[in-house]
């Protein structure tokens, strides 16, 4: 059986960071599912805003915190999570200490489709684009639009509006982990300081 905690994603990391923390001690493993979106408690006003669960998140090391947009996109970061913290038979990967925090949507909205070129290795990573217009000659200036989450439907809409309104192309990229990507580019910045010290290259604050 695959434990599954599920929260608002409001008070996830708010409420019980604690028990989180506990977690990783005790080498847990097991997935916190989070609802996103905009709450209909909205009488209580600012405090029931979205976006600083994967903020905290960020904060546990065992924590790999994703806030997909799509269901395919949930599809392959489950299995992935899968992999990582129970282990595999199909592959030399090993049970990890680590535990999953996903946040997923509250209400339908229109989906792009999981297109038969999808870069999985992006969304695990961090990132994917989810909509890309044809490069042409027309001289119309290019933008890059990145949301994650509750967010990607309104960029897609950025996209139409920008692009029939004020002759901007855009690509819309779905950004399903502010936090690996945060942790990607550490492990970059790491290992590109190691080879300048093997290098024999002086460091200066």
């Amino acid at each position: 059986m695959i434990p599954f905690y599920i929260f608002y994603s409001m008070f996830g990391f708010q409420r019980t960071a604690t028990s989180f923390g506990s977690s990783r001690i005790s080498s847990a493993v097991g997935s916190f599912g989070a609802t996103a979106g905009r709450t209909t408690l909205t009488g209580e006003g600012l405090q029931h805003a979205d976006g600083h669960s994967p903020l905290l998140a960020s904060t546990n090391p065992a924590c790999v915190a994703y806030d997909p947009a799509y269901a395919y996109e949930l599809a392959h970061i489950v299995q992935f999570g899968l992999a990582r913290m129970y282990g595999s038979s199909q592959s030399t990967r090993r049970a990890e200490d680590v535990f999953f925090y996903l946040t997923i949507l509250q209400r339908a909205h229109f989906a792009t489709g999981r297109t038969p070129d999808v870069d999985v290795e992006g969304i695990l990573r961090g990132i994917h684009r989810v909509l890309a217009l044809p490069l042409t000659d027309t001289g119309r200036p290019r933008a890059q639009v990145l949301a994650s989450g509750v967010a990607v439907p309104w960029a897609v809409k950025a996209q139409q509006l920008l692009g029939e309104e004020w002759g901007v192309d855009v690509d819309v990229w779905s950004v399903t982990s502010w936090n690996e990507l945060r942790r990607d580019g550490l492990t970059a910045d790491q290992h590109n300081l190691l080879q300048l010290n093997r290098a024999g290259f002086a460091i200066h604050n």
